[in-house]
C-alpha cells in the first residue's frame, strides 16, 4: 500500500501529519500561557528561603497570595504553585518552544542547572522530541504508558493501592497456573502464612496438606514429632493414638528400648493393677477372704524370690574364681549389687513396718537410671 494511503485511526497519514503540526502550535501556545502564569506568580511571590526574613519583617504567607491569585484567574492553587516553580527553574532564554510545559515541569526537578539545561536539549536516545513518559522515566516516576516489566509492575501497584482492589487482583492472578508457577517458594510460603492467619482457615489447610503423602514425606522428623505432640495434647486422643501405635510390633519394641518409656509403662501397669485392686476391695463381698489368701501368697512369693536369688548367686559366683573382670564389667556388677542391696533394705523395711513406699533414690536405682 502506498505510504500516502496509510491510515492513522480514521484519517490518512498525510492528514494525521497536518493535525500533529496544528496541535503542536496549540501546545506551544499553552506552554507559553503556562509560563506567563508562572512568571506572574513569581512576580507576586518571588521564591525565598523557607521561613526566611526580609529587613527584619516576616515574609507574607506565600500560600495566601497564590491562593488569591488562583481564585481570581479560575485555576487551582496547585496549578499556580507548579507554574511558579517551573518558571523559576527555566529562564526565558532556556525554555524550549518545541517541548511541552509539562515536560518542562518534570525536568525542573533536576537540581543542577547545567545538567537541567543540557537535558531539555537532549531527547532520549532514538527520540527526536521529549515526551511526558520519557521525562518521568528519567526520575523513575510512574508513566502513563508502561513499557518495561518494571513499569507495568509499578502501574499495577499504583492501581492496587486500595486493599479490596489488591485482594481481587491477587486472587485473579493466583488462579492462573502460569503465574503461580513463577512465584518463588519463599513468596508462596509468605502468601500461605498471610492467608492462614485465621485459625479456622489454618486448621483446614493443614488438614488438607497432611492428607497428601508427597507433602508429609518432605516434613522433617523433628517437625513430624512436634505435629504429633500438638495433635495429641488432648488426653483421649493421646490415649487412642498411643494404643494404636503400641499394637504395631516394631513400634512397641523400639518404644520399650527407651528406659524411661519402659519405666512409665511398667509404672502404668502397676498403677492400673493397684486401682483395680482398690476397686475390688471396696466393692466385692469376698474381698476380705481374698485379702487373707493374698497375704499368704505374698509371703510365699517373697520367700521364693529370696531363695531364687541366693541359689542363683551360689551357682554363679564360684565361676568367677581366678577370673579378672574388665573395668566396664566391674562397674555394671557394682551397679547391680547396689540395686540388690537397696532392694534388700526395702524388703526388710516392708517386713518390719508394713510400709512399702519407695523413696526417690530407690526408685531411681530400681528403674536403672
Amino acid at each position: 500500500m502506498p505510504e500516502n494511503h496509510i491510515e492513522v485511526g480514521s484519517v490518512s497519514k498525510q492528514r494525521y501529519e497536518q493535525i500533529v503540526a496544528e496541535l503542536r502550535e496549540v501546545v506551544e501556545q499553552q506552554s507559553r500561557a503556562s509560563f506567563v502564569i508562572g512568571d506572574r506568580a513569581l512576580e507576586i511571590e518571588p521564591l525565598r528561603e523557607v521561613g526566611g526574613w526580609t529587613a527584619g519583617e516576616r515574609i507574607p504567607v506565600v500560600r495566601d497570595s497564590l491562593t488569591r491569585l488562583a481564585e481570581d484567574i479560575g485555576l487551582s492553587f496547585s496549578a499556580v504553585k507548579a507554574a511558579r516553580f517551573t518558571a523559576s527553574r527555566w529562564p526565558k532564554e532556556r525554555r524550549r518552544p518545541d517541548v511541552s510545559f509539562k515536560v518542562h515541569r518534570i525536568l525542573a526537578g533536576i537540581e543542577d542547572e547545567e545538567e537541567r539545561f543540557a537535558a531539555i536539549c537532549t531527547p532520549p536516545k532514538g527520540k527526536t522530541r521529549w515526551s511526558v513518559d520519557d521525562a518521568s522515566r528519567r526520575f523513575g516516576n510512574q508513566v502513563e504508558t508502561p513499557i518495561s516489566p518494571e513499569e507495568k509492575v509499578s502501574a499495577i501497584h499504583a492501581l492496587a493501592r486500595d486493599e479490596q482492589v489488591a485482594s481481587a487482583v491477587t486472587t485473579e492472578f493466583l488462579r492462573r497456573p502460569t503465574v503461580a508457577a513463577q512465584v518463588s517458594a519463599e513468596d508462596k510460603v509468605r502468601v500461605v502464612e498471610e492467608l492462614t492467619r485465621d485459625e479456622g482457615v489454618a486448621a483446614a489447610v493443614t488438614t488438607g496438606l497432611l492428607k497428601r503423602p508427597a507433602v508429609t514425606a518432605q516434613v522433617s522428623r523433628e517437625d513430624k514429632v512436634r505435629v504429633v505432640e500438638e495433635l495429641t495434647r488432648d488426653e483421649s486422643i493421646a490415649t487412642e493414638v498411643t494404643t494404636g501405635l503400641l499394637r504395631r510390633p516394631d513400634v512397641a519394641f523400639k518404644a520399650m528400648s527407651d528406659d524411661r518409656a519402659r519405666h512409665e509403662v511398667n509404672h502404668a501397669q502397676v498403677e492400673r493393677g493397684r486401682q483395680a485392686r482398690e476397686h475390688f476391695e471396696r466393692t466385692s463381698p469376698v474381698a476380705l477372704a481374698v485379702r487373707k489368701i493374698e497375704r499368704t501368697m505374698e509371703f510365699m512369693d517373697l520367700v521364693t524370690a529370696c531363695h531364687s536369688f541366693v541359689a542363683s548367686a551360689g551357682r554363679t559366683v564360684p565361676g568367677l574364681r581366678d577370673r579378672q573382670l574388665g573395668e566396664d564389667e566391674k562397674a555394671i556388677v557394682h551397679e547391680n549389687v547396689a540395686r540388690v542391696r537397696a532392694t534388700l533394705d526395702w524388703i526388710e523395711t516392708a517386713v518390719d513396718t508394713g510400709k512399702v513406699d519407695v523413696d526417690g533414690e530407690l526408685a531411681r536405682l530400681l528403674s536403672g537410671q
